[in-house]
């Protein structure tokens, strides 16, 4: 299925993966191959991930949690495709992007 990010998910993830490279070179582009690697699992399955805790159920927002980092993909399912509305920080300002959740971009 096709993965799809929301504006505000691509920002997320250059914001998280210039910070990585910052505080080690190399480890912004470890998160970003961690993040893409999850994009194509989620795409290959995008049903066998839990809800994301604390969301409306009518929304059905399910949650992709990276193994190296910190971090979780929030998404949403539509007909065709998998729409990431976040690259969220598991600890740091909680359900900040649920807003981008009635928004396909």
């Amino acid at each position: 299925m096709e993965v799809v990010l929301h504006t505000g998910a691509v920002a997320d993830l250059t914001a998280a993966g210039d910070w990585y490279e910052a505080r080690r070179p190399g480890l912004g582009s470890d998160f970003v191959v961690e993040v893409e690697r999850a994009l194509a699992v989620i795409g290959e399955n995008p049903r066998a991930w839990p809800g994301w805790p604390d969301a409306s159920e009518e929304l059905e927002i399910r949650r992709f949690l990276l193994s190296r980092f910190p971090f979780a993909l929030a998404y949403t399912l539509e007909t065709d495709r998998v729409i990431v509305l976040a690259v969220a920080h598991a600890k740091r300002r909680p359900g900040y992007w649920l807003s981008r959740a009635g928004r396909s971009r």
